[in-house]
């Protein structure tokens, strides 16, 4: 316990240097938003790796793969990474090239201006609060991590990682973003290196490997489970993997990297840079498999309330197949990887709050029109006080986390990324769009998607479809939104031409 708290401070203070480093790079609101356009591809590759694997790549997903399997497997890592990288592909050039000619900050902000609509970008800054469940799901497993590496309680779990994650967010902003998840990046990728090298080694020392998991259960290794209520067929499984992986790259923390450089190559070489580092990270959802050599069920229950928790089953696992100092220095990397997406997260909810939610609303009714130095000023000032009043939230929220922090996380943040997806690829792949079409359909993807997983059980009681995966119920609302907005927009651009 004394090494965990002696590297956790050697931790905490390396970051909090690296902090302090980006507040003496902020000199203005927008350089807090998306930085000063000096960040290297290298950096923006790493940071975006390691703010997209998060705790749900190193924490919470090897859990769905060891209880569903295969097709657990094949939807958040297969299906999600191919669909990620390719739509991050598409979008990224020309959101950078639309977004600077703009000076854009926020994804709403650039569909603001892209539209000719400042409403449109309030609505996505309303929106944007859905992001709040993401946040939740980070801090909850941050707190997993935490209270079996340093022996606390959820209480102080919660309170150490809201008060440190928050305060240098809150005076370093994109750049202590940045200098944290470099450093936070590549504690990870030495640590995947780690697990993967003990988890294949493992399983090679396993006598009949596959034959252990068939005779658990036999469906574990089957490309769809039918016994599983989220992967339970190949479009649960598959289809709907590729198409969320394609949708997440609209998250305000994920797209608006593009901003950070300023130019196409760099763009490309960034883009490379997380494709392969991403790649490595995937990987560790094989846990979940090699979980199954050294756990039952049995000892994978929350000793509070007794019941299982497949949320455990990382922790649980390393712990039982690492020497104990090395456990220690995993287990603070797993920190590390959880806190390198909240962060991104806190940048992206308060940005987008002060610039576009709070900015929209002073111009609407204000009798006083501010000066661009004034509306900065108050922006940041705003971003402040939106930083402070998620940290609250999310600690009342956290205090009794959800029995299933993965799937409550997944159904607010899929619900913002659908109805981003429509203007996003109309802006970018055609000339000529239309604001009443995109918006239209941006509220059939919200409505479809939470209605198909609140309620869809009710409405289609004989439906084959796995609702209660929110990954289906996005997929669909995807597709119903998505294609008739780029068939309506192929067909006008081509009766234009």
């Amino acid at each position: 316990m004394t090494l965990s708290w002696i590297l956790f401070g050697l931790y905490l203070a390396g970051t909090t240097w690296l902090g302090w480093l980006g507040y003496r790079k902020t000199r203005s609101f927008s350089s807090f938003a998306i930085g000063n356009g000096d960040l290297s591809a290298f950096q923006v590759g790493v940071t975006l790796a390691a703010a997209t694997a998060s705790a749900a790549t190193f924490i919470i997903n090897p859990g769905f793969v060891y209880v569903d399997g295969l097709s657990a497997f094949l939807h958040l890592g297969v299906g999600v990474y191919a669909g990620f990288v390719g739509m991050l592909a598409v979008l990224s050039f020309r959101f950078r090239k639309i977004g600077a000619s703009m000076g854009a900050l926020t994804i709403p902000d650039w569909i603001g201006k892209r539209y000719g609509a400042p409403a449109f970008s309030l609505y996505f800054a309303v929106l944007n609060l859905l992001t709040f469940a993401f946040v939740v799901l980070l801090v909850g497993g941050i707190s997993i991590v935490m209270q079996r590496l340093l022996g606390v309680t959820n209480v102080v779990a919660l309170l150490i990682t809201l008060v440190f994650v928050t305060g240098y967010v809150f005076i370093g902003g994109t750049y202590a973003h940045v200098f944290t998840n470099m450093l936070q990046g590549m504690l990870m990728i030495g640590v995947t290196l780690i697990i993967l090298y003990f988890g294949f080694r493992e399983m090679v020392q396993t006598d009949d490997f596959i034959g252990l998991l068939q005779n658990k259960n036999p469906w574990l290794l089957r490309p769809a489970n039918p016994q599983s209520t989220l992967f339970k067929d190949w479009f649960s499984t598959w289809f709907s993997g590729l198409c969320i992986g394609g949708a997440l790259v609209c998250q305000p923390h994920i797209l608006t990297k593009a901003l950070y450089v300023d130019n196409d190559r760099d763009v490309r070489r960034y883009i490379l840079v997380f494709s392969a580092v991403f790649l490595l990270f995937t990987l560790l959802l094989l846990a979940g498999f090699w979980a199954h050599i050294d756990l039952s069920a049995d000892q994978l229950t929350d000793p509070e309330t007794g019941h299982f928790r497949q949320d455990l089953v990382m922790t649980v696992w390393l712990e039982r197949i690492l020497p104990d100092w090395l456990f220690t220095i995993v287990g603070i990397v797993l920190l590390a990887a959880a806190m390198s997406t909240l962060d991104g997260l806190l940048v992206g909810i308060s940005t987008i709050t002060a610039n576009d939610l709070v900015l929209n609303l002073v111009n609407r009714f204000s009798k006083h029109s501010l000066s661009h130095e004034e509306r900065m000023h108050l922006a940041m000032r705003a971003s402040h006080v939106v930083l402070v009043a998620i940290a609250v939230l999310a600690f009342a929220v956290t205090l009794h986390p959800p029995r299933l922090l993965g799937i409550f996380g997944q159904v607010g943040v899929y619900g913002l990324v659908l109805a981003t997806v429509p203007p996003l690829l109309t802006g970018v792949l055609f000339e000529r769009a239309s604001l009443p079409v995109v918006w239209v359909m941006s509220v059939v993807a919200l409505v479809v998607h939470f209605g198909l997983y609140f309620f869809g059980q009710r409405l289609f009681p004989h439906s084959e479809l796995a609702f209660a995966n929110p990954g289906v119920t996005a997929t669909i609302g995807l597709c119903s939104s998505t294609i008739p907005t780029l068939v309506f927009h192929w067909i006008k651009s081509r009766s234009d031409a």
